[in-house]
């Protein structure tokens, strides 16, 4: 709607006189208020509340009616989501619809607290007299107008599109509305509520349904399916199927049909950044500032290189410097000397000039001596294990002591050297044998391929009779048909021999008295059994095994349709996902069979647990509860059908009523459905219509009516729309 000033909307207030009615729509959807006379509404709004907290001030604010998403970036509304005035048709909350008709009177132009104008407001059939009483509390206390009217929505559409022509004065009127849906029949032009019947199904239920579908279908684009937006589809995209099981077939068959009736939703994509290859300009320029950082780096280092020569040489000269004095100095005096040096002995001294030199050596790049260096180390030790060659008995007790820890720290010393050596030596020969693999598959690389394949699979089969082997324990129990085995066919080797021993260790002394543990020797069974025990927990991949690991590995470096056995033996490391960019089609919605499965459930309200009946079967209810029975008067009825309200827009509902109703109808009755004129509007223009009429203030109660007869005069109050 165009935009209108405060100052020209009180300027058009004032201009009607104080007899002009003030015409109000009070929909579960939207609410709509103008002035009577007139074809369109002043201003028209969505019937809900909102109170959130501004973020800075924290001060509640009150938004009426629509939002501009833009602004409400600036609100906490965490804590106050959109409230409605209604509990499914019927007003219930009276504070909640205070604001929204002070936000509807002051757009009007009103510029006080009293509204002197009679107002005509709608309502829902067989409204409750609690919520009229209550309404027409409001407005008489509150805002003061001088006389009410209430009437029903779809009787003033029906009487509207009577006018037109569209429809006869008998006839059905069926809202498919916002929160329900109502059918009322008409005779002469007067409702007969009755026969009317009401089912709690209508275009919000429609919408939650569509919501739930595509969440559940794109769950990873829930913050896209708001409200509005799937409103929108709803209306723009969904539609009412003639047969909803041959429809469905289509779409299940995947026929060119189904694939033209699929529409598709494109959300908002930014492609990312296509990466142009550098050009030559540029590759050049890189080399150069890298090559420039190159050489700056080097420079720090050699000079960082400079300075720790320098630093080990001084360092060097003072060691030799120091050892020098300490040649000088006379033996009585040689501790007193060594304890303003900071060090213990001259060894300790020699010790660290050492380290010097082979670090001065190391940072200069002079290659090693290794004579030299095995005859220091074989110097070194010697001055380390100094009483291991020593006679025993040219020792005290403390030196025989120290001598037997001498003796364990050379051999644990030369263990671990030995261990080194193999170590290095087993590298050596992988790195010769990866050699002479590799100028194999060079020579040859299908023969090489197809070599590395076959070994493989022998390994795999090795490996897996090795695990079976040690699950069985070599053999099989041929008595055992289901194929499960005992206890001592899940034994490997060394376990059954511990089992022999301690079976077998209270009988090797003879029947006699058991004398086991009384020699030495006894206890070398337990550190057999320890042995055993080390050597079964210690248990790990064997040979084989780490071969099939290595042949894997190759195997998936050299052929990208390789596909590792996840049993063979090996632990697989876990895969990195890969994670596909996203494109154009992630982030497209597609509406296939969600088009016409929502509004079904204005036919099949089970559909979503409602027990009740459809908008087909609800005519006939309709007819079968008038007070009198009328086989023409039902004709004249099925004759002129008017369908109106938001949910009567779905292309297809007029064919999809005829068919429903034509088949509990008796064979041969005239049916004749029509859409109002405009199903969502008519309501406001009818009761406009109405209100302009002279005799409209007969059918008004006015503030003194309401105060002297109360609320039981509301109970029998009823509108009568023929004037």
């Amino acid at each position: 709607m165009p935009f209108i000033s405060k100052i020209q909307r009180q300027s058009d207030f004032n201009v009607f006189d104080s007899q002009t009615p003030i015409v109000i729509d009070n929909g579960a959807s939207y609410f709509r208020i103008g002035w009577a006379g007139e074809s369109e509404p002043r201003v028209v709004f969505r019937n809900i509340v909102q109170r959130p907290r501004h973020k800075v001030t924290g001060e509640t604010v009150t938004i009426v009616g629509d939002h501009d998403p833009a602004l409400l970036k600036y609100f906490d509304c965490t804590r106050s989501g959109p409230r409605s005035a209604f509990d499914s048709n019927v007003v219930y909350q009276f504070e909640t619809m205070e604001y929204i008709l002070d936000f509807g009177f002051d757009r009007m132009g009103a510029n006080g607290m009293e509204i002197d104008h009679p107002v005509l407001i709608t309502e829902c059939v067989c409204n409750p007299v609690q919520s009229r009483s209550k309404m027409a509390e409001l407005l008489f206390e509150t805002y003061g107008v001088p006389s009410i009217a209430f009437g029903v929505d779809v009787a003033f559409s029906y009487k509207y599109n009577q006018q037109q022509g569209v429809c006869a004065k008998d006839g059905l009127a069926l809202c498919p509305g916002f929160t329900t849906t109502h059918v009322i029949p008409f005779v002469d032009g007067e409702p007969v509520y009755k026969g009317s019947c009401r089912t709690n199904i209508g275009g919000f239920h429609v919408t939650d349904y569509l919501k739930q579908l595509l969440s559940l279908k794109y769950p990873y684009h829930l913050t896209r399916f708001t409200w509005e937006r799937v409103e929108d589809l709803k209306m723009e995209h969904c539609y009412i199927a003639p047969d909803y099981l041959s429809e469905a077939r289509l779409f299940q068959k995947g026929a060119k049909e189904a694939e033209e009736k699929t529409r598709c939703w494109q959300l908002p994509w930014v492609p990312p950044p296509t990466e142009e290859p550098p050009s030559e300009e540029e590759i050049a320029r890189k080399a150069a500032i890298k090559e420039k950082q190159g050489q700056r780096l080097r420079e720090m280092a050699e000079a960082k290189r400079s300075s720790k020569i320098n630093e080990l040489e001084n360092e060097l000269h003072a060691l030799e410097f120091l050892l020098h004095q300490l040649d000088q100095v006379e033996e009585s005096e040689i501790p007193s000397f060594l304890a303003e040096t900071g060090y213990v002995s001259r060894q300790e001294i020699e010790s660290a000039r050492n380290k010097v030199m082979q670090s001065l050596r190391k940072v200069k790049g002079e290659p090693k001596n290794e004579q030299a260096e095995t005859e220091k180390a074989d110097l070194a030790a010697n001055e380390k294990y100094s009483l291991i060659n020593i006679p025993d008995d040219m020792l005290t007790p403390e030196q025989l002591n120290e001598k037997k820890k001498q003796l364990s720290l050379k051999s644990m010393a030369e263990g671990r050297q030995r261990l080194k050596q193999k170590r290095y030596e087993e590298e050596l020969e992988r790195e010769r044998q990866q050699q002479l693999e590799e100028e194999k598959r060079l020579e040859n690389p299908e023969l090489y391929l197809e070599q590395l394949h076959t070994r493989y699979k022998d390994l795999s089969e090795r490996v897996d009779q090795q695990k079976r082997l040690k699950t069985n324990g070599g053999h099989s129990n041929g008595n055992n048909l289901s194929g499960g085995v005992g206890r001592g066919e899940r034994l490997n080797a060394a376990q059954r021999e511990r089992m022999r021993l301690l079976t077998t260790a209270a009988f090797d002394r003879g029947k006699g008295e058991d004398t086991f543990g009384v020699k030495d020797e006894d206890w070398e069974l337990y550190k057999l059994m320890s042995k055993d025990y080390a050597n079964d927990d210690e248990e790990g991949p064997d040979e084989d095994e780490a071969e099939l690991a290595r042949i894997s590995s190759r195997l998936q470096e050299l052929d990208p349709t390789f596909i590792p056995k996840l049993d063979a033996g090996f632990s697989q490391p876990a895969e990195v996902p890969r994670f596909k960019p996203l494109t154009k089609e992630d982030f497209q919605i597609f509406l296939g069979v969600e088009r016409f499965r929502c509004p079904e459930i204005l036919f099949n309200p089970n559909w979503i647990g409602v027990d009740q009946v459809g908008l087909d079967e609800m005519a006939g209810v309709s007819i079968r509860r008038l007070p009198y029975k009328d086989e023409s008067l039902e004709e004249r009825l099925t004759s002129s059908i008017l369908v109106t309200g938001g949910s009567s827009l779905f292309p297809g509902i007029v064919e999809r009523l005829e068919a429903g109703i034509r088949m509990i109808r008796p064979c041969g009755s005239p049916i004749k459905i029509v859409r109002a004129l405009d199903p969502v509007m008519d309501a406001w223009r009818g009761a406009a219509s109405f209100a302009s009429d002279p005799q409209f203030h007969t059918q008004t109660f006015s503030r003194l009516d309401y105060y002297e007869k109360g609320e039981d005069w509301l109970r029998n109050y009823q509108l009568q729309y023929t004037v």
